[in-house]
């Protein structure tokens, strides 16, 4: 018998939430005093360096955004960072989140050809599978150009 890895686990706990529909959600945190919003999340102070608020709140961030940068990576990551065999490249893209107005970097989805990206196109968060064990499929954020539909 054959058992097929169908629960989908994300590969860094607390970073992100993966809805039953797909959709997802960045996870960080903001300042319970200056409103200021981070991720990943921290919980021991605010990082804004004019606040000296400590507790922050856990919140569910945009998952969209505006592509601020990208980049096409040819490359194999050095030691210690894990290496696909064989190496495929793959694209990161910093994308400004809409609402909060920080970047986040992450990978861009699977099929995305960076030779079509321009500065400034509408980004949305999507989850794709890392790797998969028996027992679950580990996942990861990236960013995929936003349907218009």
């Amino acid at each position: 018998m054959i058992i097929v890895a169908t629960k989908r686990v994300p590969a860094l706990e607390g970073f992100f939430r993966e809805e039953d529909d797909g959709t997802a959600r960045l996870l960080g945190g903001r300042c319970v005093k200056c409103g200021a919003s981070f991720f990943p999340m921290q919980w021991s102070f605010c990082r804004n360096p004019v606040c000296e608020g400590a507790p922050l709140d856990e919140v569910e961030l945009s998952h969209t955004g505006t592509l601020w940068s990208f980049a096409d990576n040819q490359f194999s990551p050095p030691p210690p960072y894990p290496q696909a065999d064989p190496f495929v490249p793959y694209g990161v893209a910093a994308v400004e989140l809409t609402a909060e107005r920080m970047v986040v970097l992450g990978q861009l989805a699977s099929g995305t050809d960076t030779k079509t990206l321009s500065v400034g196109v509408e980004m949305e968060l999507v989850v794709e599978p890392l790797y998969e064990t028996a027992e679950e499929i580990r996942t990861v954020w990236k960013w995929k150009v936003a349907d218009k539909s």
